[in-house]
């Protein structure tokens, strides 16, 4: 599969009248601590030279720390419209990781302005969101607005998690984002569960368990 992600379904959808086309994506499903974002971004349909200004945006899995900072500013600088909300590890555990990543991709949109006519999304459809939507497997490879959208929801994230390492010393979250990683899980063994730890996945989880018990 190319690495180089394309306008060709958008152009499509553009063909037939859908001018707000969003594309999808979330950062932080699989982390055990910090929020889980999701990002919305409109590519403008009138402009020929996107594709071009935009060369350098990949799947956020693919690009370095300093190549998505750079991306994510030329996202924001050629974007119609982008949109990015969090949904927090209590809401995670009160409702599971799925039904949260939804919300926040739905919130996303919501914030877009103008709002999306036509939604692209990579792995999970939104039956509660009304507009149009194609659901695609690694469409942030294929498709260039949810390879933007992975990129903003990824540098939104990990400058989220900057901040609460600040505030939470001694866990490493702005080095492992509050993904599972063997000094993360020390940083627990040594220091307890934070509010900002997903207390239902599974390594913390066993060891709130081994506390207790």
């Amino acid at each position: 599969m190319s690495r180089e992600p394309d306008l060709s379904v958008e152009r499509r959808l553009w063909a037939h009248g859908y001018t707000r086309v969003a594309g999808l994506d979330e950062a932080g499903r699989g982390a055990w601590a910090g929020p889980v974002v999701a990002a919305a971004v409109i590519l403008p349909p009138d402009r020929s030279d996107v594709l071009a200004c935009l060369a350098p945006v990949r799947d956020s899995k693919l690009l370095s720390p300093a190549q998505r900072e750079r991306c994510y500013d030329l996202i924001v600088a050629h974007a119609l419209a982008y949109g990015v909300a969090a949904v927090s590890p209590a809401e995670i555990d009160r409702i599971g990781i799925v039904p949260a990543t939804r919300r926040a991709m739905a919130l996303a949109a919501a914030r877009c302005r103008p709002t999306p006519d036509y939604l692209l999304i990579d792995a999970l459809a939104l039956p509660e969101v009304d507009t149009p939507q194609y659901v695609t497997t690694k469409g942030d490879r294929r498709h260039l607005s949810i390879a933007a959208a992975s990129i903003v929801a990824k540098v939104t994230r990990d400058r989220m998690m900057v901040g609460l390492d600040a505030r939470l010393a001694g866990y490493g979250l702005a080095q492992h984002k509050g993904y599972g990683t063997a000094r993360h899980r020390q940083a627990l063994c040594e220091r307890g569960v934070s509010l900002e730890h997903r207390r239902s996945y599974a390594p913390v989880r066993a060891l709130l368990e081994g506390l207790d018990g």
